[in-house]
């Protein structure tokens, strides 16, 4: 077997990652690494520079072992990461076998979700710099905050003025079939573990457990995941997020839009039963001082609440393997393919 190719500097695709503040992106990243431990599968995610390694031990021991949640983003970021798999082939006629290695490269973008409104507070050169990444990747993750929706509204207007920008950009001079953006995007409604989250789906009659999780976590399928998201966007407190959709799919290909439910920190599991309790899920849950002596868990800062047991991230790897994947199978001729 031919020897395995070294990791480059710079590995593609890249991938952004785009929501309102608070929608949870670095919280996101960082629930990645402890899904896919969680998950016993072959993947795993390994950092391809010195400060992507650095973001995947501090974030993963923020939201493991300390229970807390990562500081918000103040500036760009750029994490390089692999996932990477190994798979076992026969080769015939001899049916001999051999192990192969998928690699897809990840370079993800982090800005802070105030890059990305309309009134362009941010600093111009940020600015430029956010869009020229945009434009620059082959997959977006857009996260969408239900809870933040409901209290703020404001999802539209982080969305409509860099798509708006974005489009323009590059789609002067017909340089894409059918005027819209290369890009496949993965549309993620987080903060699933969240009580009013919960209890839409249950009401739709969404939910539906996985029969490989031994704790009997709810799950969404996500050929339904596009229908919670629209009743999501209900909810909204100005009723601007009824055009997230249909702005998303005016200026995407129908067919690299894929839709899914997302937890970074999961539900609860009260480790004496083993399972979960759909009495009682949430696993974030407001502050509470503890009584003199006690260790308190710790919290969300500035934010009143707190993670009251260990994280089970759910579909956070799902989207990011689904975006490596389609857009791996695209990659020109001329590219390394992992």
């Amino acid at each position: 077997m031919p020897p395995e190719q070294q990791p480059s500097a710079r590995p593609t695709p890249n991938i952004a990652v785009w929501g309102a503040p608070g929608s949870g992106k670095t919280t996101f990243l960082a629930a990645l690494n402890i899904a896919l431990i969680l998950k016993k599968g072959p993947w795993k995610v390994v950092g391809a520079d010195g400060p992507s390694r650095d973001f995947l031990i501090e974030m993963t021991s923020a939201l493991s072992e300390q229970q807390r949640f990562p500081d918000a983003t103040l500036a760009l970021g750029q994490y390089k990461w692999f996932l990477t798999r190994q798979i076992e082939k026969r080769r015939w006629p001899l049916g001999r076998k051999s192990v192969q290695s998928e690699r897809i490269g990840l370079d993800v973008l982090d800005a802070p979700g105030g890059f990305y409104s309309a009134k362009r507070a941010s600093a111009p050169t940020s600015r430029e710099e956010l869009l020229n990444n945009l434009q620059g990747s082959r997959g977006i993750v857009y996260l969408f905050d239900p809870i933040r929706e409901h209290k703020v509204g404001d999802a539209f207007s982080y969305l409509h003025g860099v798509l708006t920008e974005l489009a323009g950009r590059m789609l002067t001079g017909n340089r894409y079939a059918g005027d819209v953006l290369p890009h496949h995007l993965a549309v993620c409604v987080t903060k699933f573990d969240e009580l009013k989250v919960l209890q839409t789906a249950e009401k739709l009659g969404l939910l539906a457990p996985d029969p490989d999780d031994p704790f009997g976590f709810p799950r969404i399928d996500d050929d339904y995941a596009e229908e919670l998201f629209e009743q999501l966007c209900g909810i909204s407190r100005y009723g601007n997020a009824k055009m997230v959709v249909p702005a998303l799919k005016q200026h995407f290909r129908h067919d690299r839009i894929k839709f899914f439910v997302t937890s970074s920190i999961g539900f609860y599991l009260d480790n004496e039963k083993g399972a979960f309790d759909p009495d009682d899920p949430q696993n974030l849950v407001p502050t509470a001082r503890p009584a003199a002596g006690e260790a308190g868990t710790a919290t969300s800062p500035g934010s009143g609440f707190q993670i009251r047991g260990p994280v089970h991230p759910i579909n956070v790897m799902e989207p990011m393997v689904w975006l490596g994947r389609r857009i791996s199978a695209e990659r020109p001729a001329g590219e390394t393919r992992g």
